[in-house]
């Protein structure tokens, strides 16, 4: 049953690590757009490529702009937050108590 455990809990590391990852880049792209970037720039490609899927979802089901201001990043920022105290906790005392 130890494997199962291992198995789990790397599970829930490498899913921490992907929601890190994550919440880093909706940050990266939140802080793009105080300043007027180049749209042809690879990297601001791929951080809105990366990016769009989630915020347009979330733009889609809740009307987040308040006076202007696009709050999306704030509520994807929230739920990554929110999956990692849970989710994320969740697995690992799994696998502490399956190991």
């Amino acid at each position: 049953m130890f494997a199962l455990g291992n198995l789990i809990a790397a599970l829930a590391y490498v899913l921490d690590l992907a929601l890190t990852i994550y919440m880093w880049l909706i940050i990266a792209r939140a802080l793009l757009t105080w300043v007027n970037p180049d749209p042809f720039n690879p990297i601001v490609q791929f951080l809105y490529k990366v990016t769009e899927p989630v915020l347009g979802w979330v733009r889609s089901r809740v009307p987040v702009v308040f006076g202007g201001l696009d709050l999306s990043p704030l509520l994807v920022l929230l739920g990554i937050v929110f999956l990692q105290r849970f989710l994320v906790a969740t697995l690992v005392d799994l696998a502490r108590r399956i190991g």
